[in-house]
């Protein structure tokens, strides 16, 4: 582990000199390194200052949060959106609103962020995420009816897995269902225009379908949202939850509505990093990855030693707790030239050939 004084872009300079090339992290499009992003940022705090702490329901009102919001519902498809500080906040004010609204039921792999209580034993389970959506379906078809919640994230970031949502549509219409989709990491790279997992999503008119999201990872903005229809987003907004909390600095809100062109040019380069390097590595064998996600999991974790000493840092770590395995993976971001690309790959063919 490395300790610096800067934050890392494509590359990272180590406190003995020595540069790396930079392959982790969850800053898919590069905001945070992105100067047209920063300036946008310098304008922003220009006119709203470099924080906001107080209440959204005090007697000032910012724009910028009705206007951000809006797009964000428009964006992503769904009839309207609330913004917090940040996306485990948005996780934990949406599932603590629905705390009564059924049985929850958590799919494997679950983010903490939407976790009803701090250790859901469902979330731990072996069973691959098609095999539990079969399960579920089986027992919600064939218990009483009673109300009941469904919790899952877009896809596996870790492992790099895209499911397959196709089974929402058999939702059971006899009892009220809510769906809660965590998209942290899918909301900016997935979906027409980088909209996530909303356009594969269909369910039942009668079944609730509420998506959370970070927007730290790839729109660089340190914050999260929550989409829903219009009156679940209201009883959010009159919860003490939301009310005692700080929201977003609106700076970052005014950049993030503009920076739109800036994310669509850094969505183009993504893709073709992720294109490049999943035709470049196909044939070896190392990679789990998945179409139109920029990360590749290895099973081999001497991948990150060998990569680290011939100069390029992977991401590797115990997850999720200190003692569980090390999750090896090699992230890609817009910032990312063909020729580093090349050079990942390059490794990777070296590595699967001594091994």
């Amino acid at each position: 582990m490395l300790s610096v004084d800067h934050l890392p872009g494509r590359t990272l300079l180590a406190p003995d000199g020595r540069q790396y090339l930079f392959c982790s992290g969850t800053g898919y499009l590069g905001t945070a390194r992105n100067p047209g992003f920063a300036a946008l940022l310098a304008e922003g705090l220009s006119r709203y200052g470099t924080n906001y702490g107080a209440s959204r329901h005090g007697p000032l009102q910012l724009r910028v949060y009705d206007e951000a919001e809006a797009f964000l519902a428009a964006w992503v498809g769904l009839p309207a959106a609330l913004t917090v500080s940040s996306g485990y906040l948005a996780g934990q004010m949406a599932v603590k609103a629905l705390a009564r609204a059924g049985r929850f039921e958590y799919a494997p792999g679950t983010h903490p962020a939407a976790w009803l209580t701090e250790h859901p034993a469902p979330v731990g389970t072996t069973r691959s995420f098609d095999d539990w959506a079969r399960h579920l379906l089986r027992r919600l078809r064939h218990e009483t009816p009673e109300p009941v919640v469904i919790v899952t994230n877009s896809l596996d970031p870790l492992r790099v897995q895209r499911y397959d949502f196709q089974w929402t549509r058999e939702l059971p219409a006899d009892r009220p269902v809510t769906l809660l989709i965590d998209d942290s990491h899918g909301l900016g790279v997935i979906g027409p225009d980088g909209a996530g997992i909303r356009s594969e999503i269909e369910v039942p008119p009668s079944v609730r379908l509420v998506v959370v999201s970070s927007l730290a990872k790839a729109c660089g903005v340190p914050g999260g949202v929550v989409l829903a229809d219009q009156r679940f987003i209201e009883e959010l907004r009159r919860s003490a939850f939301f009310g005692a909390s700080s929201p977003v600095v609106p700076a970052y809100l005014h950049a993030f509505v503009q920076a739109q062109p800036l994310y669509r040019a850094a969505r183009v380069q993504l893709m073709a990093n992720a294109q490049q390097f999943g035709e470049a590595t196909a044939g070896l064998k190392l990679f789990q990855s998945a179409p139109g996600f920029p990360v590749f999991f290895a099973s081999d974790a001497a991948l990150a030693p060998f990569m680290e000493q011939r100069g390029v840092l992977i991401s590797s770590l115990n997850y999720p707790t200190p003692n569980d395995p090390p999750i090896t993976r090699v992230v890609l971001s817009a910032l990312h030239t063909r020729e580093d690309v090349a050079r990942v790959a390059e490794l990777s063919a070296e590595f699967t050939a001594q091994r």
